[in-house]
């Protein structure tokens, strides 16, 4: 494909939870500040093309049709040499770092589909890496200690490149400060060489500000829930100074973090009653879920639909949503073999809650009946169930 990866530098989006939040905090960042950037996210909410941006608009499906007639040659002969053929994200990859090509970006903002060291994605060799978090997810195929997983997400740390990291524990942060003396790259680390300050809730979202690696920016306004949001929006920034080799600039910053925009992630898409969609899929994620509802809406009981993966710790996932909930709906994402049984959802619901669970057939049958409860509706669990909760409110 004459290596369409290298026709614009790249900011490289690893870790846990968070990436596709910062790397959308690092595309609105470059975009302000007058570039064009193309955006490869996973995985999609609802469609394909929304893996894919280009100075913030999705592609459509007539971009998406002609990117892929543009690769279909190459995967032919592929196939003729290997009879497996390429993987699915090793497709959705291809395509990616085709289009962009296509379209003349000026920066690639990529997030790692799994890990790291094997992720199609790591054939970048970007000049700047964020790792956003590390919690231990995956076990099966990343290892079972923070260490571990950490040495796979951080081995796509280029030659010479920048890492900036999230608030990594102390035994990944060590992983990554030898992955960094090993490529003889540079290091900006949070609390040390970056960080928010002055947070405080605001109407729909928050105010804060960003002590940054080349200069403060201040009086920022980011429009979405949930803390933790924050300290993504200050990896970002400083990830796109680290890109730019310089501050950034004030206002430009204010209008990317004002402009913001998370669907899938604490996203309130009807109001009175509240209905929130929320993309958490492992404890750390549920983590942060519950400890912002609880800083945001303290007294809130939401109606919960529910729906995960059979590799995800569930039990662990709901103890962070204990008291929070009065009522499940229990479902399993379609088209996915990986989800869990409605049934067995339920169960875990019942064991881990103690609340009153209803089992659906799908998820928009579970959405229905949790919004015709006249409750505030909670659907999480899965950013496949949010995507199908999306499709049935009518949400593109």
């Amino acid at each position: 494909m004459a290596s369409p990866h290298r026709s614009a530098p790249a900011v490289h989006v690893a870790g846990t939870n968070g990436k596709t939040s910062t790397a959308r905090f690092v595309s609105a960042l470059v975009t302000s500040h007058g570039l064009v950037p193309g955006l490869f996210t996973s995985p999609h909410l609802q469609r394909l093309e929304q893996r894919y941006e280009v100075a913030g608009e999705v592609m459509t499906p007539d971009d998406l049709a002609a990117a892929v007639g543009d690769i279909a040659p190459f995967v032919e002969l592929y196939e003729q040499r290997n009879p497996d053929g390429p993987t699915y994200f090793e497709l959705t990859t291809a395509l990616a770092f085709g289009w962009f090509a296509e379209r003349a970006v000026d920066v690639m903002v990529v997030e790692v589909g799994l890990g790291g060291r094997l992720d199609a994605s790591n054939v970048l060799d970007a000049p700047v890496t964020a790792l956003t978090t590390i919690g231990l997810e995956h076990t099966a195929w990343l290892g079972d200690t923070a260490a571990e997983i950490a040495a796979e997400k951080v081995a796509v740390l280029a030659p010479g490149a920048a890492l900036v990291t999230g608030d990594l524990e102390p035994d990944a942060l060590a992983v990554a400060e030898a992955r960094v003396a090993e490529q003889e790259g540079s290091l900006l680390r949070w609390g040390a060489d970056f960080h928010p300050e002055e947070e405080e809730r605001a109407v729909g979202g928050w105010t804060f500000g960003v002590h940054g690696v080349h200069e403060t920016y201040d009086r920022l306004y980011l429009p979405v829930h949930g803390r933790h949001q924050i300290h993504n929006f200050a990896v970002a920034v400083a990830a796109v100074e680290a890109f730019f080799g310089r501050a950034l600039d004030p206002e430009a910053v204010r209008e990317a973090a004002a402009t913001a925009s998370l669907p899938g992630r604490m996203e309130v898409v009807r109001h009175d009653p509240p209905v929130m969609l929320d993309g958490a899929h492992n404890p750390a994620g549920m983590a942060a879920l519950g400890a912002a509802l609880r800083e945001e809406f303290p007294t809130t009981t939401w109606s919960l639909v529910f729906g995960v993966m059979s590799d995800k710790d569930v039990a662990a996932m709901l103890t962070s949503l204990d008291g929070l909930v009065g009522a499940g709906h229990a479902c399993a994402a379609a088209g996915t073999p990986r989800a869990l049984p409605a049934a067995d959802t339920a169960h875990a619901l019942v064991a881990g809650l103690g609340i009153p669970v209803t089992v659906h057939d799908s998820v928009a049958a579970a959405v229905a009946a949790a919004a015709g409860s006249g409750e505030p509706v909670l659907a999480t669990g899965s950013l496949y169930v949010v995507g199908e909760a999306r499709t049935a409110l009518g949400i593109e």
